[in-house]
């Protein structure tokens, strides 16, 4: 099977990812995946033990503390992030996903992280003996495993409300309403201060090119923390600098999720007396009489 770099985009790419993915890994995961997709026996759960393996590699690297293995196992760890996309995208485009594969996936990604951070920082104590980098080796595994399990109870509780008001709201009669209701939202927006339209333009711009506004995910953390503080040599103040601006932005999710919770009870309420008019609506349709 021939696939082009077009129809990869098309059926692999995510609506929206985090910025290094969309700018400095997707680039070049979907050539390799171009490459590797008319191969049904190179599975995704083969791609995520070889991004483990050259994970390991770069643990290896790091191990050895001088400047330019810091340097190579940096590399070595983008890398291995790169095949670790691969997986994804080829289990997509070829239909071959699985619930086992992305719990598979998932662990062995935590392995990578866990041993590369024991490498870098553990090794870092064994040479200088500060304190500072067993420390950082917690803090660094600790917020690794945070950010997911914050991330999927987010989720959980978002998907929790909207079907809870989806079973309640009445189907649309037709598309001319639906389009309505959005050219209400829509002048509503424009009616917003200037600096809301701002915030918005920057959101669609950064959606235009599937960047998420969401700009220092878990994934930003574990580059700069295990490439850009290697290559730097500034190992303390980049790891806690990236740390720093997880749990900016892991708070403002929660204060998000805190608004849109506070909000629910009203929107609920909004849809039950709407679900209960289109059943008076609708019964007297059925029986005018």
């Amino acid at each position: 099977m021939n696939v082009t770099l077009e129809e990869i985009r098309e059926r692999t790419y995510k609506p929206r990812d985090a910025w290094w993915t969309v700018l400095l890994v997707d680039p070049v995961a979907s050539r390799l995946v171009r490459l590797v997709a008319p191969h049904r026996r190179i599975t995704p759960n083969m791609l995520t033990l070889l991004a483990t393996v050259i994970g390991l590699a770069a643990a290896g690297c790091f191990a050895m503390q001088t400047r330019w293995w810091l340097v190579a196992g940096a590399l070595l760890f983008h890398v291995s992030f790169i095949v670790d996309c691969m997986d994804g995208k080829i289990a997509r485009l070829n239909g071959t996903g699985s619930i086992f594969g992305a719990w598979f996936d998932f662990v062995f990604d935590r392995i990578r992280v866990f041993i590369c951070a024991l490498a870098l920082f553990g090794g870092q104590y064994v040479q200088s003996e500060r304190i500072i980098y067993l420390w950082l080796l917690a803090v660094v595994v600790f917020l690794d495993l945070f950010r997911y399990l914050n991330g999927s109870q987010i989720a959980k509780v978002r998907v929790e409300m909207k079907a809870k008001l989806d079973e309640l709201r009445p189907p649309r009669e037709t598309e001319a309403e639906a389009d309505a209701e959005a050219d209400a939202e829509a002048e509503e927006d424009d009616a917003q201060p200037a600096q809301v339209s701002r915030k918005r333009q920057v959101g669609n711009f950064l959606r235009s090119h599937r960047i998420r506004t969401h700009l220092f995910s878990g994934i930003e953390y574990e580059m700069t923390v295990f490439i850009i503080a290697p290559l730097t040599g500034w190992l303390i103040p980049v790891t806690v600098a990236a740390g720093a601006l997880l749990l900016i932005f892991e708070a403002w999710l929660v204060a998000k999720l805190w608004k849109q919770t506070q909000a629910f009870p009203a929107k609920l309420r909004a849809a039950e007396a709407e679900a209960a008019e289109f059943s008076e609506l609708t019964a007297y349709a059925k029986h005018p009489n």
